[in-house]
């Protein structure tokens, strides 16, 4: 079915996927061959997915950050995208509304080239208190449900849902607290990959 976004007479031709996003998409802290886009590229290819997949991620974007580049990230020849913004408006505490519209205006350009897109979630801490948990957390169902977009679970999941969350977390993490080192990458990857290959099979 990946053949069916492909024109015809260009079968030959990889897709490019577009990841972007933040430090978690551009691999911030790990050499480019064990960041997430190279993982990625990697695994959809074990899997038999021949796809260019290009680093779009900006270390220390917000969602207005991504939509402020969104036009000239979008080049002719991306074929689909995965977002995942969200995590400096967080870690800023910005209004949710904000982070909201932006990512409701990234999604419109994909809507505008036709592009299947994975929206990949951020989860609110409680620290903010529970009105802004639950305006932040319901960003990615309601814009997934509005745009067609395939929702994955959040970035980190494969690595925040083990039994032992704080064992994983010093084995998976980097020191920084934030980011994942290669062998969480690799759990990332593990997750996300099944979704992106079935966002790309369900796209007409």
């Amino acid at each position: 079915m990946l053949a069916a976004l492909v024109p015809a007479g260009a079968a030959a031709e990889p897709l490019t996927l577009l990841a972007f996003g933040d430090s978690l998409t551009a691999g911030y802290g790990l050499p480019p061959e064990e960041g997430f886009v190279q993982q990625l590229q990697g695994w959809l290819a074990e899997h038999g997915a021949e796809i260019t997949v290009l680093n779009g991620g900006v270390s220390g974007d917000t969602t207005a950050g991504g939509l402020a580049r969104i036009d000239w990230a979008l080049t002719p020849e991306v074929d689909a995208m995965i977002v995942t913004l969200g995590g400096n408006d967080l870690l800023r505490g910005l209004p949710p509304e904000e982070a909201r519209a932006n990512l409701d205006a990234i999604l419109d350009r994909a809507n505008e080239r036709r592009l299947p897109v994975l929206l990949v979630p951020m989860t609110a801490p409680g620290n903010y208190g529970p009105d802004y948990k639950a305006a932040f957390d319901a960003i990615y169902p309601d814009l997934a449900e509005a745009h067609g977009a395939r929702l994955a679970p959040p970035f980190l999941a494969p690595i925040l849902a083990q039994e032992d969350r704080a064992a994983a977390i010093a084995a998976y993490i980097q020191p920084d607290g934030l980011h994942p080192n290669a062998e969480g990458v690799a759990l990332v990857v593990e997750g996300l990959g099944p979704e992106v290959l079935d966002m790309l099979d369900s796209a007409e």
